[in-house]
């Protein structure tokens, strides 16, 4: 239980940050996201880094039951996503264009996002239960 609420007192924050980034910024997305899209260099870095912090995670953390088993989905995700923006980068592009330029889909994953972060940081910094 200790990786569990050593990487949700990481990821927590980032993502809750993350979250409201979303929702207070969602006019700038749309083209922060578009020039994502059009550097497939940065897609592919993305790609390299997302894969390498899934890995450490899986690699430290593969439990499957209660709720560390969503840090262990994490680690996993972003494995998958590093390695399809390393492999079929052109085909990454598209993708964030289609949420990006949804305004709707923009506040429900700032949303989900922020609600997912507050969540793994109470269960990282607040009271043991």
């Amino acid at each position: 239980m200790a990786y569990s609420k050593l990487i949700a007192g990481l990821m927590g924050p980032v993502l809750a940050a993350m979250g409201v980034a979303l929702l207070v910024n969602r006019g700038l997305f749309p083209a922060m996201i578009g020039q994502i899209a059009d550097s497939y260099a940065l897609i592919f870095l993305s790609g390299i880094l997302s894969l390498l912090a899934g890995i450490a995670i899986v690699r430290v953390h593969n439990i499957w039951s209660g709720w560390a088993a969503i840090v262990t989905v994490f680690g996993w995700l972003a494995i998958l996503g590093g390695l399809a923006r390393m492999w079929i980068p052109q085909q990454a592009a598209p993708i964030a264009l289609a949420v990006g330029n949804s305004p709707a889909g923009l506040q429900a994953a700032g949303a989900v996002v922020l609600v997912l972060g507050a969540f793994l940081s109470y269960k990282a910094y607040g009271p043991d239960n």
